[in-house]
């Protein structure tokens, strides 16, 4: 099964026009959403381009492959817009080699990992900072930001291609870093 994980658009939908041109190139059986759709939050500032009547918009056209989850900027008035369920704070995905434990990063991440056991996956957002790193025998996963990336990085997205975890830039789908 190949995933595609994205985080932090925080209202803006050229961001999301550009990750879903890049995905559909990558055909993903499902869309991992880690939180922060609509509001750009009180310590961003206004990102270039906020629109979230048109962000929303451009997520309910892929609901029906969107699992998501609620992150810190995330409220019930973005959940009267979005017609997928998003203000949970955490869900599982198990897949035949690997669980993954979905999440924004406010809660839990690599300071304050959950009980999911060994081997599996914590996958989170929240840092805008894109990562794979093992802890605990827990496989750390952050696919950045795709539209206010920081500490140097550009813009990225996460996929599995049901083997391997990467980052990829949102310009082109490169491969930034992998497992």
């Amino acid at each position: 099964m190949k995933l595609l994980f994205f985080s932090d658009v925080h209202g803006v939908p050229s961001a999301l026009k550009k990750l879903f041109s890049v995905a559909d190139a990558l055909c993903p059986d499902r869309i991992l959403f880690l939180g922060d759709a609509l509001y750009h939050g009180p310590r961003n500032g206004i990102p270039d381009f906020y629109d979230p009547v048109e962000a929303a918009k451009l997520l309910n056209a892929k609901s029906d492959k969107i699992l998501a989850v609620r992150g810190n900027c995330d409220s019930e008035v973005d959940q009267m817009m979005l017609r997928f369920p998003m203000m949970a704070d955490y869900t599982q995905l198990d897949l035949p080699a690997r669980r993954f434990f979905l999440t924004h990063g406010h809660l839990w991440n690599a300071g304050h990992l959950p009980p999911v056991g060994t081997g599996n996956v914590l996958a989170h957002g929240h840092t805008h900072i894109p990562g794979i790193a093992e802890k605990e025998d827990i496989t750390i996963f952050n696919p950045g930001s795709i539209s206010l990336p920081k500490n140097g990085f550009p813009a990225t997205f996460g996929f599995y291609d049901g083997e391997k975890l990467s980052v990829r830039k949102l310009e082109n789908g490169e491969t930034l870093f992998s497992e």
